[in-house]
């Protein structure tokens, strides 16, 4: 429970064993997992899926923030809730919890004259990746309601997520 102890590496969707300081984390997700990393601290993001039949536990590349001067994660992904097939899209604060609590955010996700949104304070890469999707902190899409957001006929995964980060003050 040391608060300085090493980070777990945050990559979903592979057992990465690596640990360290956030900085070391941070270059290891660019450099051995290839994440996308940003600048800012808005953001719009597609996740596309031809079949989204085929994506049951599906978990889509990571992407880091670097935002105020801190590094956040942002997790999408499928996985089964009781039987219902359900997407999840929540952030993750590359830190310690008291820290996290100082940082909120939103996601939205919508089309066709609908919108959910979701927003509240990213849990800190202290938490597992698993514990916070059992948790459903986050932005939780039904697959019928993701299905009508991705337009057309109802085939293909296409979803448009717009987030931002801010400070509170």
């Amino acid at each position: 429970m040391c608060s300085f102890r090493p980070y777990s590496c945050p990559y979903a969707g592979s057992e990465c064993s690596v640990t360290g300081d956030i900085p070391y984390l941070v270059n290891h997700l660019r450099d051995d997992h290839k994440v996308d990393m940003h600048s800012g601290c808005t953001f719009n993001h597609r996740y596309v899926k031809s079949n989204p039949r085929e994506v049951e536990n599906a978990t889509w590349m990571l992407t880091v923030f670097h935002c105020f001067g801190q590094y956040f994660c942002l997790h999408f992904e499928a996985f089964q809730l009781g039987m219902a097939p359900v997407y999840m899209a929540f952030l993750r604060f590359m830190g310690d919890e008291n820290e996290a609590r100082n940082y909120s955010y939103s996601l939205e996700v919508g089309a066709n004259g609908r919108k959910m949104v979701w927003e509240g304070t990213p849990r800190s890469v202290r938490d597992s990746h698993r514990k916070v999707r059992d948790s459903h902190d986050g932005l939780l899409i039904q697959r019928n309601m993701a299905l009508f957001f991705s337009g057309g006929d109802r085939k293909e995964l296409k979803l448009r997520i717009t987030g931002r980060i801010w400070k509170e003050t």
